[in-house]
């Protein structure tokens, strides 16, 4: 019934992006800087983000640490005092206001946390607006398209009321609808949930999870860790910079400010194809996690000879073992040779230590995984 609604004509930001090879959104060393009366203050600082059609990436970090400003980037609200915004193939930064302004609409449904709802337009009026200001789809087709999505948002019985004649919760569900009106292949919510309780918060959550199996793309800034472990992926902003996202992914159980003390510790290192990372029976000096490239895990073989135990890649950890048990490396790991330079990031030996000391919840899961390859050895 809904299918011809959600058929785009023409290409979208999305397909354009895909069929081109390209990431959906690409930032490209932003750096933000404001000036006042006080003196400079650089919001963002060289930040890169790559974001891939279909991603449901939730983007976190404390107040002021500058994850509404990297939206906003996006969204060409602001624009970077250097550095490049690439939204399906769109240099966003270019685009002049007018030109802002038109693709904004057609590309992107933007939802805000104080929801932004006309107050003297009903509630069917709001969704059907920006298919007003675009001109999209027929004028005779707007309402009863409006209703379908306020259908899908169990809002359709509101439709004729003022938004002040119903509640936050529900005046959120509005502005998510009013996002969907042109279609748009990209949402971007900033603290969608921040003014909501926990129950309506998780419901807007399931909408959004919607949305992405019916492919949309996804960016959404929150405060609530909870919601954002159910994206598909988190970045973590601090301080105007995006913390390490491989090591989010690889100790999902360390706290924001565990993450933010450890991306400072990490030293990022380069391996060239076949160049070895760590070597059997050396010291068991440092923790690596795999940031771009494969590697091989090589042990050798009781007849002689070498055998490829393990490839690892972007995101996996290795050097755990020995440095749990304090002994020599058990095994060869080096950069794969048909995969490109390997990069890594690496933790030494002390604050590997104190890491899991301070966090009873990642030692547990880095023993358990160092248990299975110990016992995948043994076999």
């Amino acid at each position: 019934m809904f299918g011809r609604w959600f058929r785009r004509k023409g290409s979208s930001a999305a397909g354009e992006a895909a069929a081109a090879g390209e990431h959906l959104m690409d930032l490209r060393n932003i750096v933000k800087t404001y000036q006042s009366a006080a003196g400079n203050f650089t919001a963002l600082k060289n930040v890169s983000l790559t974001v891939d059609s279909g991603e449901f990436v939730a983007i976190i970090g404390k107040s002021g640490s500058g994850k509404s400003t990297l939206i906003n980037m996006v969204t060409g609200i602001d624009r970077p005092t250097t550095g490049e915004v690439i939204v399906g193939g769109t240099p966003v930064h270019t685009l002049s206001e007018g030109q802002m302004s038109v693709w904004r609409g057609r590309n992107l449904g933007i939802i805000f946390q104080f929801f932004q709802l006309l107050p003297s337009l009903s509630v069917v009026e709001n969704v059907m607006l920006p298919m007003d200001f675009c001109h999209m789809y027929k004028p005779s087709e707007r309402r009863e398209r409006a209703m379908i999505l306020l259908e899908q948002v169990d809002m359709a019985e509101q439709a004729n009321k003022l938004p002040s004649a119903i509640s936050g919760g529900q005046q959120q569900r509005v502005a998510i609808a009013r996002a969907m009106a042109n279609d748009p292949p990209i949402l971007i919510a900033d603290e969608p949930t921040g003014n909501l309780d926990s129950k309506t918060a998780t419901a807007v959550f399931k909408l959004f999870e919607d949305f992405v199996g019916r492919g949309k793309t996804i960016v959404m800034v929150t405060h609530d860790n909870d919601l954002a472990r159910r994206a598909s992926r988190s970045v973590i902003v601090s301080d105007g910079e995006i913390v390490n996202q491989y090591l989010a992914h690889a100790l999902p159980k360390l706290s924001l400010d565990q993450l933010i003390t450890v991306t400072r510790q990490l030293d990022r290192l380069i391996f060239q194809p076949g160049q070895p990372i760590v070597q059997k029976g050396g010291s068991p000096d440092y923790f690596y996690i795999v940031t771009k490239g494969k590697v091989e895990v090589i042990i050798d073989q009781p007849g002689g000879g070498e055998l490829i135990a393990e490839h690892l890649g972007e995101g996996d950890y290795f050097g755990e073992l020995a440095l749990l048990s304090d002994t020599s490396r058990r095994a060869t790991v080096r950069a794969a040779h048909d995969n490109g330079a390997v990069e890594v990031v690496a933790l030494d030996h002390t604050e590997f230590h104190a890491l899991l000391d301070d966090s009873e919840a990642t030692r547990l899961d880095v023993t358990r995984v160092a248990e299975q390859r110990l016992s995948a050895s043994a076999v």
